[in-house]
């Protein structure tokens, strides 16, 4: 599916939006997990049989804030992108939102190109791969919401209508070899805190590391 070209529409609020705020269910405390160590550079990527790695591939895996999200739309659509370039690639997509609100999401903001996507509803992948709770600094700070009026006014990227997810689970993306190695991370210390996916490639295009 190829992403739909919006680079003529920059004024228009899409009628799906929301304000940042909405969506009262999404504000709400999700349930604790047992939240695994941080991952680093060199260690070996969790597998489960719902994400199994290594696949043979080198792989991008992009763990999103909650469907709606203005950031988790600016990440994908990036990811969709490099998918689309970078077809030796694998890109994968997890999302916490369900998978009906995940899949009407997907086409309002392009499709999903040779994106991936995985519906984790429990959160269990996020928690195995260190991805916990955040706090209210992280998604509502003064630099958070203006960036996130940035992206409306700079690339027409709203705040769109929220139905499923926690808007306190925090986001990230990771990088790994063929052999499950992990070579790149990024974990979110803000919402808006996005990947660095140039990063991520060239993590991957480098020399082997040592187990």
């Amino acid at each position: 599916m190829s992403q739909e070209d919006d680079s003529n529409n920059t004024t228009t609020k899409p009628a799906s939006t929301g304000g940042f705020f909405q969506g009262f269910e999404t504000w709400k405390s999700p349930e604790p997990k047992d939240v695994a160590p941080a991952l680093k550079i060199g260690f070996f990527a969790p597998t489960t049989p719902q994400l199994p790695l290594p696949d043979g591939r080198p792989t991008i895996v992009v763990f999103l804030r909650h469907a709606g999200c203005p950031f988790a739309e600016k990440t994908f659509k990036t990811l969709a992108a490099v998918s689309d370039k970078h077809k030796d690639v694998h890109c994968i997509a997890v999302s916490h939102s369900s998978a009906a609100a995940t899949d009407a999401w997907l086409p309002q903001i392009g499709g999903s190109w040779f994106v991936d996507v995985i519906v984790d509803e429990e959160r269990d992948l996020y928690a195995q791969w260190g991805l916990g709770i955040t706090t209210t600094w992280h998604v509502a700070n003064p630099a958070t919401l203006w960036s996130a009026l940035r992206l409306a006014k700079d690339e027409n990227i709203w705040n769109r209508n929220t139905t499923s997810g926690s808007r306190w689970q925090m986001s990230g993306a990771f990088a790994v070899d063929q052999g499950g190695m992990i070579r790149w991370v990024h974990v979110a210390r803000t919402a808006d805190d996005l990947p660095d996916f140039k990063a991520a490639i060239e993590s991957l295009n480098a020399e082997p590391l040592s187990p």
